[in-house]
């Protein structure tokens, strides 16, 4: 599979001093879908927006591998987080007009629109209704037909669904499963479930920095862990928090503001075994008070927050 876009040492330094993006270098792969992760404040939409050519770089460079034209954004499509709307037009109008400023001629704005509309879903009535009386997952869905418009080789999302309630979420998400058979798909999220949900590839940022890259599989592979998480009345933290001490438990992680308890266990042969027979008989045992046992792996969201307790604990 071909490479479709390559970011070498890519930085953005703001006046303040303040670095929002560290040296970041990773490569895009046509056809596929990257998911940029991370909290608010990582970097994600200053990344986009370097890539968009909404701001310009301190430092780096980004390219299209096969040739590209003169202006970058010929090839990009690019929808914000905050997407702003004529809220009295139609949505047929608004991709028509922005056909036209994508130098379509008025026939083919036209055509394009009416394929866009199908393919998000806003056909029929909803084409010729105001946007102003769409709803949340309407706008981001007619915001994904604008982005799309002038057939671009990268369409990017900046938090597409991070505003929409579920209905809304799970119709986007849909959406983007669809696309990534016709583009290639670069959207930020920071919520970790989502990325799973839909891309191919993942680069994990953590305050500017690329902290996890790879494809989603291999990351899942290289990182996961057998878990044990148990949720459950207060008083039974601190009889938990000494099962560490049992070889076959790597570490105990304690929320008691939400009463939980993550344990990691030894990826050793035996050691799920081991460590759901001994946690299984000790609150049968001990009468520990748990509303909710469960025996899995670790998820994009464990790593992540195994990458933030890292750093903190070398400070």
């Amino acid at each position: 599979m071909s490479g479709l876009m390559e970011v070498q040492s890519l930085t953005k330094k703001f006046d303040n001093g303040h670095i929002a993006v560290n040296s970041l270098s990773f490569g895009i792969r046509q056809g596929r879908c990257m998911a940029l992760l991370g909290p608010n404040g990582a970097g994600k939409t200053t990344t986009l927006n370097m890539l968009a050519g909404l701001i310009r770089p301190t430092g780096g460079a980004i390219r299209f591998t096969d040739g590209a034209p003169p202006d970058l954004r010929a090839w990009i499509g690019f929808l914000p987080q905050h997407p702003a709307f004529f809220n009295w037009m139609s949505g047929r109008e608004l991709l028509e007009m922005t056909g036209r400023l994508a130098h379509l001629s008025a026939k083919q704005a036209a055509a394009r629109a009416a394929e866009l509309l199908e393919t998000v879903g806003l056909d029929r009535e909803a084409a010729k209704r105001y946007i102003g009386g769409y709803s949340g997952g309407m706008k981001q869905r007619l915001g994904i037909a604008q982005a799309l418009i002038h057939r671009p080789k990268l369409l990017m999302l900046d938090e597409p669904v991070s505003a929409l309630d579920p209905i809304g979420r799970r119709e986007v998400l849909e959406l983007m499963q669809a696309l990534k058979r016709e583009t290639t798909l670069l959207f930020s999220t920071h919520v970790l479930h989502d990325a799973e949900a839909v891309c191919d590839d993942v680069l994990l940022l953590h305050k500017g920095k690329i902290a996890v890259a790879g494809e989603l599989a291999d990351v899942r592979n290289r990182y996961r862990r057998p878990l044990i998480r148990i949720t459950g009345d207060s008083p039974f933290i601190n009889t938990i928090s000494g099962w560490e001490h049992q070889p076959f438990i790597h570490s105990v992680h304690i929320n008691e503001s939400i009463g939980s308890a993550t344990l990691e266990v030894a990826p050793d042969e035996g050691g799920m075994e081991q460590a759901r027979a001994f946690v299984c008989r000790a609150i049968a045992e001990q009468a520990i008070p748990v509303r909710q046992l469960e025996f899995g792996q670790s998820t994009l969201e464990d790593l992540f927050m195994q990458v933030v307790e890292g750093e903190s604990s070398t400070r």
